[in-house]
């Protein structure tokens, strides 16, 4: 059976932190500008149903960098799903290449992408979830407090796919992770529950923001409407204000807490400028490291 990455916990603990730290050797390398060409002939299709600046420069230029070759497929490319099935898509691409990344809509896509394919794919982001996201958050969070569990981040905002991979990750390794969101935008529930049933973290859905980001060691935040849901903006802005992430809720953690945003952010709207410009605000590191933790998660794919 094919390694793919489509769900964070789709890794043990022990392949996690494997990752974590091949993500720092190959940062460090890349620092250096040393010669490190592992992917020298290979190839990497880049599906993308749902545009997005640095999932695409991120993929590139890192299999790029490693000596491989990244090609882009957009939404006029690959009508994925519409003008071609799925599994006729995967079984055509992945004869080409040795490994697909796609960014889509519709979670059940790239499940049937990697069922079919006979190559690794590796999920840049779903409506449901977003892996690769988290394992760079992961890694940032290593680099900032120099430990990758037992730690408290408090994740404020709409329910969404990034709330999702957290509690995904919550089921691999110990941490203490608090939702904090209006009563209606509450993550997967179910999915919830599978996490609290493994009982290795605590998972706490609260709907006061500045009780549910007390004692944080990180607070996080991301856009409160998202590609596909810009119709409800207004709507959302009127009731996610008591959730932005401004000076009185960033100081009410108590303590000398850390800002991440998986960016790109609205200025203004979910976070303030002075919480995005912050001493403690890691959200530019948190962007760099999509590239080093991707990186790992494809050479660990691919056997390099």
């Amino acid at each position: 059976m094919l390694d793919n990455f489509l769900h964070v916990d789709d890794f043990t603990d022990s392949q996690l932190i494997e990752i974590l730290d091949k993500s720092k050797w190959i940062k460090d390398k890349f620092k250096q500008r040393a010669d490190y060409t592992p992917l020298k002939g290979m190839t990497m299709a880049m599906i993308f149903a749902k545009p997005s600046a640095r999932t695409r420069i991120s993929f590139e230029t890192g299999f790029f960098r490693m000596g491989g070759h990244a090609l882009f497929l957009g939404p006029n490319d690959i009508g994925i799903g519409k003008r071609e099935s799925v599994a006729d898509v995967a079984r055509v691409v992945s004869r080409f290449n040795d490994i697909i990344m796609a960014r889509l809509f519709d979670h059940k896509h790239v499940l049937e992408l990697a069922e079919h394919s006979s190559v690794p794919v590796i999920n840049g982001l779903t409506d449901f979830n977003h892996p690769c996201q988290i394992v760079a958050d992961l890694f940032t969070v290593y680099e900032t407090i120099g430990r990758y569990k037992d730690f408290t981040i408090s994740y404020v905002g709409d329910g969404n796919n990034i709330t999702h991979s957290w509690i995904e990750l919550a089921m691999i390794l110990p941490i203490k992770l608090n939702v904090v969101c209006p009563e209606s935008y509450k993550p997967d529930m179910s999915l919830v529950q599978k996490a609290k049933d493994k009982g290795l973290s605590e998972i706490n859905i609260i709907h006061d923001p500045h009780e549910g980001v007390r004692d944080s060691d990180i607070v996080y935040t991301d856009v409160w409407a998202s590609m596909g849901q810009k119709e409800e903006a207004d709507e959302r802005r009127k009731i996610f204000n008591p959730y932005q992430v401004n000076s009185a809720l960033f100081n009410a953690t108590g303590k000398d807490s850390y800002f991440m945003h998986c960016l790109p952010a609205e200025r203004g709207v979910e976070v303030t400028d002075n919480i995005c410009d912050h001493k403690n605000s890691i959200i530019f590191r948190q962007a760099e490291n999509r590239m080093h933790a991707q990186n790992a998660i494809v050479l660990h794919l691919l056997k390099k």
